[in-house]
């Protein structure tokens, strides 16, 4: 099985490398030559970039904040992320595009749902930033609602250092079983923590498939669109780990 269309969903955290806070420039270019290994094998890669590096709108609030104000911040960290994205990935001769969903034309297009398939068409990379445009939703959502307005074939999760689904935090317990694939039933109905229940509910009613994988291993993000099986499959089939 091979992919025609994915998006790529990265975390903040995945940026920020081992400083664990900012953006590290090492790290982007690192994931920026793995997408262009992706790029390379005639697949149509759309982005989702997380905020957390910079700022979450959870933490605006438990400091006081109103909860919309936060989030708004929250995005706008997702569209700086998004942007170091698309330098990193043009320093290497990729074509990009940024499209965002709060309107800031100087530094990014506004996201059209029709503008995105297109530059998908013409082979760009297309990074999709400030989330849904609104509060609430996470970036996780945002990965599941996006991937089903382009009609993508996969969402690929890209984790810094997991390798897929366990049962338990296998830090923490030792017997935790690692799932080489299992039904979006399963994870709701297990309470996994691999997406909020929002995007999980998305993915399941548009039969979109979810590959978690670790990222961190060279290579992975190719092997992800080429449809080698990495890490762990999500999907609403028969349940086969």
């Amino acid at each position: 099985m091979r992919y025609n269309r994915v998006l790529l969903k990265l975390s903040g955290e995945a940026l920020a490398g081992d400083q664990k806070m900012g953006i590290d420039a090492t790290t982007v270019a690192d994931v920026a030559h793995q997408i262009k290994d992706a790029v390379d094998t005639g697949c149509e890669i759309a982005i989702v970039c997380g905020g957390g590096n910079i700022w979450r709108g959870k933490i605006g609030a438990d400091m006081g904040m109103d909860r919309s104000s936060a989030d708004y911040m929250g995005m706008l960290a997702t569209v700086m992320n998004g942007l170091a994205v698309q330098n990193a990935l043009e320093a290497i001769g990729v074509p990009t595009r940024v499209l965002s969903a709060i309107e800031m034309r100087q530094v990014a297009e506004p996201y059209i749902r029709r503008r995105a398939v297109r530059h998908l068409e013409k082979g760009r990379v297309v990074i999709f930033g400030a989330g849904t445009g609104n509060p609430f939703f996470t970036t996780d959502t945002t990965a599941a609602l996006r991937a089903a307005e382009i009609q993508a074939d996969v969402i690929l999760m890209a984790k810094n250092g997991v390798d897929g689904v366990y049962s338990a935090d296998p830090k923490l317990d030792p017997n935790a079983q690692r799932f080489d694939s299992i039904t979006y039933h399963d994870v709701l109905t297990k309470d996994l923590k691999i997406m909020d229940q929002t995007a999980i509910t998305l993915c399941k009613d548009n039969n979109i498939d979810l590959c978690v994988f670790n990222m961190a291993e060279r290579g992975n993000i190719a092997k992800a669109c080429e449809g080698v099986v990495i890490g762990t499959t999500i999907s609403g089939g028969l349940k086969n780990d």
